[in-house]
């Protein structure tokens, strides 16, 4: 998976890598350049003391050190902008990607291993595609020609390099692959940690409510404590590569210098020779070691690389169609055809056998116990999911027919927990409609009953709301949600719990505000509380999943136990209070 996301978004830009190549190629010919003036400078300069030829021999390496500077300096620019560049592209694919997804694949993954995989995953793959242009187009070519240049100054020690390559690279092999299952914990465990903090935080509330502070900060202790183990089982390993890589260095050296000086004793090589071929093993293990870098980061990165892959390669279960209808009737009638929907792996289906109608001007109220489906219901009309079995369609052509887009822009979903998001009040609005004006909103706001207090805020529209919309009560957040929906002026209205948070009297204001200006649209309200549809024109009674009533308000009093149920419970409740 590495190779095909390093092939496939490092391909537009392979001019800046070609220049990459060339520099490298050009910055290690001059460094290995450099140790066969020095030879000469000490052969032929010092040791016959011609200090003309040591000084004209000087400049031209002090000449090709500037150069060998230059490309590295280039080299190193290049491909850190190709670098950036590759991780921005693969940070905004993952992203796009996962808009596509639907509930199922973000369930699937789970929102903080997401975050993850978008950010410390890319950062590492990111990382090896900057130190492969730094270090590692560069530690081929030193190395072979280093071995060349070797072999010019004396080949009687070749043995040598024939013998400290191997062992260094066997060496490093043999601890990189203990690495591997330790970096691929290691991403496991900043997911859990990413997943309990995330919980932690966003449930600070309910933690502080029950005083569980004390378990919560033991169950992040553990997540980290396992997430620090991890990482210091590939720390201890990867501490033991620096030093065999030297211990192997100067082993190598000395073993140079004690052969050498045999060599030069009995005249079969000069001094020079020796400082030079000396150098170049060096600069052979060097980039044996340089190659040691990439050994460390290639394990890790291939790891993430796997897990970006498994979200680059995971298709929606909500797919647009391939001749997707873009035009309908402007009535936006809704009907649903033995709709039945069940979770992957669930043994029973969470819906089953829904049928009814929504016609454009009526308002369908959806009622029944927790868990009996309603929220799913929603969520299936706006294809937020898709159904198991039977259809959904509006203006009669099922809604996998049509263009994804423009079922979602003749729809205004208020969610059951409505979410604001950083910005203003008025960036909050407009986030259906972006050009509708401040007359629109402050409409908007006093028919969702909300314009008093926005009105009391500091700046008015432009006052500042938190992520999350926590700098709100949950009933603003929730009559902001609702305002939202109406500057979309959509032709489909979905309220999943909308007025759950509204006292009554406000409740029965904003429903007497919204009646006209949802007059020709078609309106699906779920609701726990009855008084809240006592007015609608039918309601749809669920239990267990199924369609048990269907009928006005007066009908299924008299038709439907469950629903007399319902409201006796409700009604007993308020008695009580």
């Amino acid at each position: 998976m590495l190779i095909k996301l390093l092939r496939t978004y490092l391909k537009p830009y392979s001019t800046p890598l070609i220049a990459v190549v060339v520099l490298q190629l050009v910055g290690t010919m001059a460094n290995l350049y450099l140790p066969s003036l020095n030879a000469d400078i000490i052969d032929k300069g010092v040791a016959k003391g011609d200090t003309g030829f040591i000084l004209s021999t000087g400049g031209w390496m002090l000449v090709i050190t500037l150069a060998q500077i230059a490309c590295s300096i280039a080299a190193v620019y290049f491909g850190a902008r190709t670098a950036m560049a590759f991780g921005r592209d693969l940070r905004s694919a993952i992203f796009h990607r996962v808009g596509t997804f639907s509930g199922r694949e973000v369930a699937r993954f789970g929102a903080p291993s997401l975050i993850t995989r978008n950010t410390n995953d890319v950062q590492q793959v990111q990382m090896l595609v900057l130190m492969t242009c730094t270090l590692m187009i560069a530690a081929p070519i030193m190395c072979v020609g280093g071995i060349v240049m070797a072999l010019r100054q004396d080949v009687g020690l070749s043995w040598l390099m024939l013998a400290s390559i191997p062992v260094l690279v066997v060496s490093i092999a043999l601890i990189v692959v203990r690495m591997v299952p330790q970096f691929r914990a290691m991403q496991a465990r900043i997911d859990v940690v990413n997943r309990v903090l995330r919980e932690q935080l966003s449930g600070i509330r309910v933690v502080r409510a029950f005083v569980r502070e004390p378990y919560e900060a033991e169950r992040f202790a553990d997540a980290n404590a396992a997430l620090t183990l991890t990482a210091l089982r590939a720390g201890r390993l990867m501490v033991l590569i620096f030093p065999t890589v030297m211990l192997i260095l100067n082993a190598s050296s000395v073993a140079v210098l004690w052969f050498g000086a045999a060599r030069v004793n009995s005249g079969e090589m000069q001094i020079g020779a020796l400082t030079a071929f000396l150098m170049y093993l060096m600069l052979i293990l060097m980039s044996v070691m340089m190659a040691t870098f990439m050994a460390i980061m290639i394990p890790r990165a291939a790891v993430c690389a796997d897990r970006i892959g498994e979200v680059l390669n995971t298709e929606s279960s909500v797919t647009p169609p391939l001749r997707p209808v873009t035009e309908v009737h402007s009535r936006a009638e809704l009907e649903l055809r033995d709709v039945e929907f069940r979770y992957p792996g669930a043994v029973a289906p969470v819906l089953r056998n829904i049928s009814f109608k929504a016609g454009a001007g009526q308002t369908t109220a959806i009622i029944g116990s927790t868990g009996a489906g309603k929220t799913t219901l929603v969520s299936l009309i706006a294809r937020l999911f898709d159904t198991t079995s039977g259809t959904v369609l509006v203006d009669g052509i099922g809604i996998r027919e049509l263009d994804p887009e423009m079922l979602w822009n003749r729809i205004g979903l208020v969610p059951q927990k409505p979410y604001l998001f950083t910005g203003t009040v008025a960036s909050n609005l407009r986030y259906g409609n972006p050009q509708a004006t401040d007359a629109e909103l402050w409409e908007a706001l006093e028919v969702a009953q909300a314009a008093d207090f926005v009105r009391a805020m500091s700046d008015g529209l432009e006052s500042p709301i938190a992520q999350g919309g926590t700098n709100v009560s949950g009933g603003q957040r929730q009559r902001l949600a609702i305002a939202r929906a109406l500057v979309r002026q959509p032709e489909i209205y979905l309220f999943d719990d909308a007025f759950s948070a509204l006292d009554l009297a406000t409740d029965a204001r904003l429903r007497a505000a919204l009646r006209p200006h949802v007059a020709n649209a078609t309106v699906v309200i779920v609701s726990q509380r009855v008084s809240t549809i006592t007015d609608a024109d039918q309601i749809v009674v669920l239990d267990d999943g199924a369609i048990v009533g269907l009928g006005r308000y007066e009908e299924l009093l008299e038709t439907c136990p469950t629903f007399v149920e319902i409201v006796q419970s409700q009604l007993a409740a308020k008695t009580a209070a």
